[in-house]
């Protein structure tokens, strides 16, 4: 797919590349707007979990994976 290389060639380019972004724009009938909506209801919705300790466990884990986002 012509478009997608062109994006994920910027996204090295800018320094800022990763995977997520290239499956929201791969598939994003399935990942982009669905996706999205389901992360946010997940960092954001309800729970006994404040939105700082969220994110803290997001990042604990990415870096235990050694994830670059």
């Amino acid at each position: 797919m012509p478009r997608l290389r062109v994006f994920r060639e910027h996204w090295h380019e800018e320094g800022f590349a990763s995977d997520v972004r290239t499956m929201l724009a791969y598939r994003p009938e399935l990942f982009g707007r669905p996706f999205s909506e389901a992360l946010q209801e997940i960092m954001r919705g309800p729970s006994e979990w404040s939105v700082g300790e969220r994110e803290l466990s997001a990042a604990f884990v990415s870096a235990q994976n050694q994830c670059p986002f």
